[in-house]
């Protein structure tokens, strides 16, 4: 009966009664980007644009996005939830209700936000719902927290194309990734930020489906 009542706690989103009551001051985290060197919290250079996206752990989506040309500049981080400026430890007991996501700063001269979500829905199972792969929890859900109405848009038209792409591959799978208004980030400590830069052979957790995603 444990187990069952853990694996139901971490995969339903916690009610503001029962969330966890965080801190009123953010965690310690880099300063910088271990790869490129450009400040995780800014200033970012004036036109860039931001979108934060959930695959699942975010070590793998975050290098798979800094990877990107005309990205900017990545971080790891918690949104989408209740808990103010939660811990890693708080967001893994489903008790937050934040997702892992990589705020991505990007240039929208240099690459479209329909480009990023070509590689976000390419990149991962949007279809699991509060899990991805072997990695259990809310905290392991598909989203894309946009940060205007014209950027909501491109997400839900790109998420329409990927569900036919999906159907005519065979796949009757419905996604459930989480389309919303960007809401508060709170960046994730210092081990997990570019982890996979600093840890080369470690987990990644990126499973695609194999289906290509065309840009609409």
């Amino acid at each position: 009966m444990f187990l069952i009542d853990m694996f139901n706690k971490k995969t339903a989103m916690p009610a503001p009664d029962t969330a966890l009551p965080g801190r009123s001051e953010p965690i310690p985290t880099a300063a910088d980007h271990f790869v490129n060197g450009r400040p995780l919290k800014g200033p970012y250079p004036d036109g860039m644009k931001t979108v934060l996206l959930g695959m699942g752990c975010f070590w793998g989506a975050e290098r798979r996005l800094w990877n990107i040309p005309g990205v900017w500049v990545t971080a790891a981080g918690y949104s989408g939830g209740l808990t103010p400026n939660p811990t890693y430890q708080e967001t893994t007991t489903g008790l937050t209700g934040h997702a892992e996501v990589v705020l991505t700063v990007y240039d929208p001269a240099a690459v479209s936000l329909a480009t990023l979500l070509k590689t976000f829905f390419e990149a991962h199972d949007p279809t699991q719902g509060m899990r991805q792969g072997n990695d259990i929890g809310t905290t392991y859900r598909s989203a894309i927290y946009a940060g205007d109405a014209a950027d909501l848009d491109v997400a839900h038209r790109m998420r329409d194309g990927f569900q036919q792409a999906l159907a005519e591959a065979g796949h009757g799978e419905r996604i459930t990734t989480e389309i919303a208004q960007a809401g508060p980030f709170y960046f994730a400590e210092d081990i997990h930020q570019q982890y996979l830069a600093k840890n080369p052979g470690g987990y990644c957790g990126l499973r695609g489906t194999g289906v290509s995603c065309a840009i609409a």
